[in-house]
């Protein structure tokens, strides 16, 4: 497996265990709210994510249990001033860098999901929210809209609810999330909910998991032609693998499948 060294920072606790890379932002007095040093410590942890074979989930989250993340730090006053001589914003580049992301990520939302922070949460595969946690996109209430978020959410929840909350900016809660199916499930337990979750793929394929992630991040811009033509190929790729040729040995011999991740 690759040795892959991963940097903690005062705004983001980053840490590895059991093949789980969980990432806290550090940020509990002003909401777990999004600064350069968050932006900066994420982009720089999942580019070392990419690298590292032994690792088989993403947990992100927020510090505390008021907010996972409550978007760009209104208070400094340069949330939305930019350099406008760059094409490309660094929180922009953190979600063209997701999805290349192939490990599952999760997100672990423990309080207050707003604004950019809907972001964060949108770039994961999967949800799991305490039943206290908010979610919404309030900018209309200081005079801006979604962007980028809005490149993420598109998809993951139909255009009229997202409507509503672009254009009303008012809060949604869990329940309301999960009927939407904007999040995956609600736990009272928090950290069991997500170790339930996590327990529930990562005895399965990683290679599986891998090239059927890069699959599923490609297919969703790509014509019915694109899309068909695209996954006849990779299927006959997967087949292929290591991993399907012990799953389907296993299989027939009646025993659990020793994964190689090949």
């Amino acid at each position: 497996m690759t040795s892959v060294k991963y940097e903690t920072s005062d705004e983001l606790d980053v840490r590895q265990v059991d093949g789980v890379l969980r990432l806290t932002i550090q940020r509990e007095e002003r909401r777990n709210s999004i600064s350069p040093g968050v932006l900066a410590g994420l982009s720089a942890a999942l580019s070392s994510a990419n690298a590292d074979r032994s690792l088989r989930a993403i947990v992100l989250t927020g510090a505390g249990d008021k907010a996972f993340c409550a978007g760009a730090d209104l208070q400094t006053g340069q949330s939305f001033k930019f350099d406008y001589s760059e094409p490309m914003l660094a929180y922009a580049n953190l979600f063209r860098l997701s999805r290349q992301i192939m490990v599952p990520m999760v997100a672990r939302v423990n309080g207050a999901c707003m604004a950019g922070g809907m972001g964060l949460m949108a770039m994961c595969d999967l949800v799991v929210a305490a039943p206290h946690a908010q979610f919404g996109l309030p900018e209309v209430k200081v005079g801006v809209f979604p962007g980028q978020v809005l490149s993420l959410l598109n998809g993951v929840i139909g255009p009229r609810a997202l409507a509503e909350l672009c254009i009303t900016g008012e809060p949604i809660t869990a329940q309301e999330a999960l009927q939407m199916g904007m999040i995956n499930r609600v736990s009272e337990d928090l950290d069991a909910g997500v170790q339930a979750l996590l327990a529930r793929f990562l005895d399965k394929s990683p290679t599986a998991i891998r090239r059927g992630l890069y699959l599923m991040k490609h297919i969703g811009a790509m014509s019915f032609e694109q899309s068909i033509a695209f996954t006849e190929s990779q299927i006959g790729l997967l087949s292929m693998t290591d991993d399907a040729v012990e799953g389907q040995a296993a299989f027939r011999e009646k025993r659990k499948p020793k994964w190689s991740g090949k």
